[in-house]
């Protein structure tokens, strides 16, 4: 089985989702997804100050396998995007849940991490 971090919540879409700090979260795919996609290549990302719901694509990786989309797990407008990926998209096969995190929101709703997947959730989808 892949990592799988108590602290974050999960989609069961394969992202995460940081604890929120001051409104603002992090957002990443888990090491499950990045495993089974294989060596990533390329990673588009979201612009800063777009807004997306909750579960609306958001971006995409590319690994030598096949093109995922990635969708936001909440809805809020995009603050930050990891512009270290642009040159080392493989970032998000070494280390999924610290440098390659993907883009931060600024969440509109926190009443929507309650209808994330907590770790033990999580763990059940990825093992299915």
């Amino acid at each position: 089985m892949s990592d799988v971090l108590d602290e974050l919540r999960y989609c069961s879409t394969h992202e995460w989702v940081s604890s929120v700090d001051k409104g603002v979260v992090s957002i990443g795919i888990t090491d499950h997804a990045q495993d089974q996609l294989g060596d990533l290549v390329f990673v588009e990302l979201p612009e800063v100050g777009q807004v997306f719901e909750a579960e609306g694509e958001c971006a995409v990786v590319e690994s030598v396998k096949a093109a995922s989309d990635i969708y936001s797990p909440v809805s809020g407008e995009v603050v930050e995007v990891n512009e270290a990926l642009m040159d080392s998209p493989e970032l998000v096969n070494d280390d999924p849940y610290g440098d390659g995190w993907l883009f931060k929101i600024r969440i509109t709703d926190e009443t929507e991490l309650d209808n994330l997947l907590d770790a033990d959730g999580y763990r059940e989808v990825a093992d299915a």
